[in-house]
């Protein structure tokens, strides 16, 4: 009878044991090319610091900060999924959500063009190019080194910083159309002390605020030239027909009113300093050469006017951006 062999049994004097592996699954080749990727981009990453660390620098830059941006737009993706399920609106969000919102919205529309010339093989050497000769006019503060965000902050509020006289002298071009005559003396009494150089206190603001509720100074009764000269106090082109300037205007108003009162909410003492450096530019003041403290306060004087505002007085917070920002600095040196 034939014998049967088991891998158990001993055959010719030796086990036959079955082999089980304990070694995991051999890596993908997607893996091991995403692996090898990095290790090719580590040492050419060391060969243009070793060789060319200018062109380094600005590579890194670069690199950060599209990483940068993607995290953010992650964010921002998960932000707008979590609107959509909850059914809630923008000015319904937390603070720091709504702010990213906005700062997200606009840093794409200027970012768009130069990540659409990224796109195909080796055009980012032309994207380095573009970003050596035109950073900023062409880029974000994410491809900004510390060095240029601070140099370019203080050349956009240089831009912003001389339109104030156009603004202050619209006002009082305006205020002989304001029917109330105390109201007219107010506003100019105010506006002429403030091109003297005196900043106001946000109590002398508010006494007047109804009078930027209708007719000449309300968001709707703006003429071109004075929302040429806001739009680009905020940073916003002022070369568009009248309609869609004033479109723009409100919108954008109204976005930092609802900004304020989240940020009521949340409060500023929660903000870290650059968060505070970063609202306070936003609303008109140039806070790069500014300690902390003094941004904090000037924040909290901004919200004090900002939360006795009704939506239908918006256009006085935005020519605020005006009023608290001119003379603020010198108010610190030389206190009133």
């Amino acid at each position: 009878m034939a014998r049967t062999t088991s891998p158990f049994l001993p055959t010719q004097g030796r086990y036959q044991p079955c082999h089980l592996s304990t070694n995991q699954k051999p890596q993908s080749a997607l893996s091991l090319i995403t692996t090898k990727a990095k290790h090719l981009n580590s040492r050419y990453e060391h060969f243009l610091e070793r060789k060319f660390p200018n062109f380094f620098i600005l590579y890194s830059t670069f690199m950060r900060g599209l990483r940068m941006l993607l995290i953010e737009g992650k964010e921002v993706h998960r932000i707008r999924r979590k609107m959509r399920s909850q059914g809630i609106q923008f000015h319904q969000l937390p603070y720091r959500e709504m702010e990213k919102l906005r700062q997200f919205r606009r840093d794409i529309i200027k970012a768009a063009p130069v990540m659409i010339i990224s796109i195909p093989p080796f055009a980012n050497y032309l994207v380095f190019v573009l970003m050596y000769l035109f950073p900023r006019q062409l880029l974000i503060r994410h491809f900004w080194t510390p060095k240029q965000q601070e140099e370019f902050l203080e050349i956009y509020h240089n831009k912003r910083k001389e339109l104030y006289e156009d603004v202050l002298d619209s006002i009082l071009k305006s205020v002989c159309y304001v029917t109330e005559q105390t109201l007219q003396d107010q506003i100019r009494h105010l506006v002429n002390q403030v091109q003297q150089g005196i900043h106001p206190k946000v109590e002398n603001i508010q006494e007047f605020k109804a009078a930027f509720s209708g007719p000449p100074l309300s968001m709707t009764s703006l003429d071109i030239q004075q929302m040429k000269a806001l739009s680009r106090i905020m940073f916003l082109t002022p070369h568009l027909p009248a309609f869609f300037l004033q479109r723009r205007l409100r919108s954008h108003i109204f976005e930092i009113h609802h900004l304020d009162g989240a940020l009521l909410q949340y409060g500023v003492k929660e903000l870290t300093d650059e968060e505070v450096k970063r609202a306070c530019y936003m609303r008109g003041l140039n806070s790069t050469h500014l300690s902390i403290e003094d941004c904090r306060k000037w924040l909290d004087c901004w919200l004090l006017l900002s939360e006795k505002l009704k939506e239908s007085e918006v256009s006085l917070l935005l020519h605020s951006m005006v009023l608290l920002s001119v003379n603020y600095l010198q108010s610190l040196e030389k206190p009133m």
